[in-house]
């Protein structure tokens, strides 16, 4: 049986978190929280999975980007990922989410095999690399510096268009949205400057001691002279003052300078995540 998510589920879902976090083979977007109390607050959308009363699996839906994200699905059993992503897309259904996604890592082919049987495509896979940021300097070529703000919401949605033609989310906030972003304490941005002119950008976002660089990009016209390794070690350097002894990067499969430049200044792989999508709009 397969029904919402109850309050005396959360051990067994407790229990079925745990299990996944043993192997990596197992990998799946799913609730981060590793206590009761903190699952109770977390959880959305979700559904559970009930084998002689117990909790056999689980899968779980939120607003993501133009529809829904699934966290898992989950199960112990390969056999009960199916009848999961179905339920999922029947409940995606009656909230008239038109696109669902799913992020299982990378070496998780069973749940891959089941994405794929029910017609979900692989969009890309997501390399996650991580380093200290202590040692790494690469200064700014000659005419170029590395200034932190916000250069403003029409300036930056032109650097941000510009820098990578496959980011589109960013452009569809509007101004309040851009502003109240990059109000965050926690968000950094850093935008390298031709003379006055952007050409580069690194959104670095730091917490609980760890910085993550969510975008960094290079106009075409300013690519190749380095441009991309100062503005990692501009990151680096927040990343120390902020008190962060981790920084962490990440690259699509098909950004292959950007995976280049990560391995070459000595980041480690942590993960690859792979993003699939499955549009629903056609079944009504």
């Amino acid at each position: 049986m397969i029904r919402p998510v109850a309050r005396q589920d959360l051990p067994g879902l407790l229990a079925l978190l745990r299990w996944m976090d043993e192997s990596p083979q197992r990998g799946v977007l799913a609730p981060e929280a590793r206590d009761l109390l903190g699952l109770a607050e977390e959880l959305e959308d979700g559904l559970v999975l009930l084998r002689d009363g117990e909790v056999a699996g689980y899968v779980g839906l939120y607003p993501f980007w133009d529809g829904g994200a699934l966290e898992g699905p989950l199960a112990y059993r390969e056999a009960d990922l199916g009848a999961l992503l179905k339920a999922a897309e029947e409940r995606a259904e009656e909230l008239r989410v038109e696109r669902l996604y799913a992020f299982p890592r990378e070496e998780n082919r069973s749940l891959r095999q089941a994405l794929e049987e029910a017609d979900y495509g692989l969009l890309h896979l997501t390399y996650f690399f991580v380093k200290n940021p202590a040692g790494l300097e690469c200064p700014p070529p000659e005419g170029v510096a590395i200034r932190r703000g916000f250069p403003g919401p029409g300036a930056y949605r032109e650097l941000y268009r510009e820098s990578e033609e496959g980011w589109a989310l960013r452009l569809r906030w509007t101004d309040e949205e851009l502003l109240e972003h990059f109000q965050d304490p926690h968000v950094h941005l850093l935008v390298a400057y031709q003379g006055e002119v952007p050409v580069g950008l690194a959104e670095v976002e730091v917490e609980a001691g760890e910085a993550s660089v969510a975008y960094i990009g290079v106009v075409p016209g300013a690519r190749g002279r380095g441009i991309g390794r100062a503005l990692l070690s501009e990151a680096a350097r927040l990343a120390g003052e902020k008190g962060a002894g981790l920084l962490r990067v990440r690259a699509h499969d098909h950004e292959r300078g950007a995976l280049e430049l990560y391995r070459s200044l000595g980041f480690s792989l942590e993960e690859a995540v792979a993003t699939y999508a499955k549009e629903l709009r056609a079944r009504r």
